[in-house]
């Protein structure tokens, strides 16, 4: 689906000009608001939910549980940048649906569950998870980093996009309307 590897890779460039805007020691600074945790960690956590479900397209079987947690991601850029590349080759490969089975614990002295599922869906998931964590990651780089210069709409949802538009557009109207009653 074409739209769903668009929307992949506007999130892969947003974050790919993030990391190579930040500096090193930003990357890896704690930030305050983030409880400590660093914009190279969000970053991390996001790809790995990529990584994750590249495995689990090879192996037929996704968990997202089963991270790596791997420090270079979250702490050497170029590492980052490795991996927003790799899951971009990914994305750009294997473009046709199948099922799939994620596995799930929500419990924690219970054992994990199967549940089916597909390539689309996980991938919609992924992108909504990134947004999410985006989100976080902007936060953190007011606090840290002003000096980046975000992506328009880094860490907003397309819907919120849309909404946005649609508000500003209904309060030109009004504003239009007024004039025309004076």
């Amino acid at each position: 689906m074409i739209q769903l590897s668009s929307a992949c890779f506007q999130i892969l460039n947003q974050l790919e000009s993030v990391v190579e805007k930040i500096s090193p020691e930003d990357f890896c600074r704690p930030s305050t608001v983030l409880s400590g945790s660093t914009i190279g960690q969000h970053l991390r956590h996001t790809l790995e939910f990529f990584i994750c479900l590249e495995r689990g397209f090879n192996e037929g079987t996704i968990n997202y549980d089963k991270r790596a947690h791997d420090k270079q991601i979250e702490t050497d850029k170029t590492m980052a940048i490795f991996s927003i590349g790799r899951i971009r080759n990914f994305i750009d490969t294997e473009i046709e649906d199948r099922p799939l089975n994620l596995e799930v614990c929500y419990e924690p002295d219970s054992e994990e569950c199967t549940i089916a599922t597909t390539y689309y869906r996980e991938l919609t998931y992924n992108v909504e998870h990134a947004v999410h964590h985006m989100a976080i990651m902007k936060i953190g780089i007011k606090e840290i980093a002003p000096y980046v210069e975000l992506p328009d709409h880094f860490g907003v949802a397309v819907s919120t996009v849309r909404y946005r538009e649609t508000v500003l557009d209904s309060q030109a109207l009004v504003g239009i309307l007024d004039q025309e009653k004076m």
